[in-house]
């Protein structure tokens, strides 16, 4: 045992000596919470993006709630297509995606409008305040689901983390307090690990595209087929052509250059002018397994770094990351002994 504490804290010394630019930042365990080093972790501040992470969430629980289909579609509403919003994947009003679709542009490339849509479209059906709008219920519930995470300085304003016009705020401690949140989550996991994805929209500016539809089919006329030995289509009282919109594919890449290299799995970006430069970021080692009598005893090895307002988030990240598994080791070689439960997540 104290040759492991020891080398746990050699490990620790040799790390480089460069201090953190970030205005805040938390590194901790994705298992227990436990936090292993901080800087003004409960400092309010802008978040950006990182508020898309509250957002998906809360779609995803409320599809899995009312057992809501991840394909159904959703139509992009004019009130989220602003004038000289950032908009790469090129939305206008009436175009359609399904909701899965959506939580790819929102989660992967940080997509705006995606965000905005869905809260839109899900505001409608979830609860709140008489006379909110549909997009005001879902940020209620935002706000909600962050009071249940104990997630006290923290004020969602938008679904998006936009903050031009407004000043949502957090902190580095109640983004990791979320992020645990989210990461017990497989489905959540699985869209933030993606690197790309290719998603179709229906395009409500495009000519729909005659297609014939076979009779039964859902969509197609009723009108009588021909006789049994006559094609489904094309002749005599075949079922006539269906417009059908033309689908239009988009290759997401996600914005989180750094997925995929230290053992890093997710989580998302965020940058704004007020926020400045913001990363979430999960990495997982193989668990370690003991054996106690007749059982094994496993023991995941999961972490989450948050930086808030740096120069060089994806640096820095990686930088506190390696901080973080050396003071892990030390932690682990320790007994795991709890810290302070006011300071962890």
């Amino acid at each position: 045992m104290l040759f492991r504490r020891l080398f746990a804290a050699a490990s620790l010394c040799c790390l480089p000596l460069a201090l953190p630019a970030a205005e805040a930042y938390i590194v901790a365990d994705a298992t227990t919470g436990q936090v292993l080093d901080a800087r003004e972790p409960r400092a309010k501040r802008q978040v950006a993006s990182l508020t898309k992470v509250a957002s998906a969430i809360l779609v995803l629980d409320w599809c899995e709630l009312r057992k809501i289909n991840l394909g159904e579609l959703v139509t992009i509403p004019p009130q989220s297509v602003v004038p000289n919003m950032n908009n790469p994947i090129g939305w206008a009003a009436g175009d359609r995606a399904s909701v899965r679709d959506l939580l790819f542009c929102s989660l992967l490339q940080s997509d705006n409008i995606a965000a905005d849509a869905l809260a839109w479209h899900f505001g409608a059906q979830l609860p709140g305040d008489a006379g909110a709008t549909a997009q005001q219920r879902f940020v209620q519930q935002m706000n909600a689901l962050a009071k249940s995470l104990r997630m006290d300085r923290t004020l969602f304003l938008n679904a998006s983390g936009i903050d031009a016009q407004e000043s949502p705020y957090s902190t580095a401690q109640d983004m990791a307090r979320l992020t645990k949140h989210a990461l017990s989550k497989a489905g959540f996991r699985f869209f933030v690990a993606q690197k790309e994805r290719r998603i179709s929209i229906q395009r409500a500016d495009r000519v729909p595209v005659a297609v014939a539809l076979p009779a039964g089919t859902p969509g197609a006329p009723t009108a009588p087929r021909g006789p049994v030995n006559e094609p489904a289509l094309g002749g005599p009282g075949a079922a006539a052509p269906t417009p059908v919109a033309a689908p239009s594919e988009y290759l997401l890449r996600n914005t989180n250059e750094i997925l995929g290299k230290d053992e890093i799995d997710g989580v998302k970006t965020g940058q704004t002018a007020k926020a400045g430069s913001c990363l979430i970021v999960s990495a997982t080692k193989p668990p370690l397994t003991k054996k106690v009598g007749d059982e094994v005893q496993v023991t995941p090895r999961k972490l989450i770094v948050v930086v808030l307002g740096s120069p060089d988030r994806f640096g820095e990240a990686r930088a506190l990351l390696q901080k973080g598994w050396a003071l892990y080791d030390q932690w682990t070689a320790q007994g795991r002994p709890p810290g302070e439960p006011k300071n962890n997540l």
